[in-house]
């Protein structure tokens, strides 16, 4: 089984944030409605991830350092006792 890289669970809900902030910024930039797959939006999302990102992972990674969570197991308890 691949290993789950657990910085990914705790980086989505900080780039879902940054993708709602960069949606209401541009559509207030516009004066209407903008959706999040709007080319714009889409480019400075990933702007700011590739600002952040380094450090972003980072930060997470020595959190899950100090307090290891699920995603850190080899496998699942339910995947031991089938083998």
């Amino acid at each position: 089984m691949a290993q789950i890289d657990p910085v990914l669970f705790r980086e989505l809900p900080v780039i879902l944030q940054i993708i709602r902030d960069e949606t209401w910024l541009e559509s207030e930039r516009r004066h209407c409605v903008v959706a999040a797959s709007d080319p714009i939006v889409r480019e400075n999302v990933c702007l700011v991830v590739l600002r952040i990102g380094a450090q972003m992972r980072a930060t997470f990674l020595a959190q899950i350092a100090l307090r290891p969570g699920p995603a850190m197991l080899d496998a699942l308890p339910f995947e031991k006792d089938a083998a």
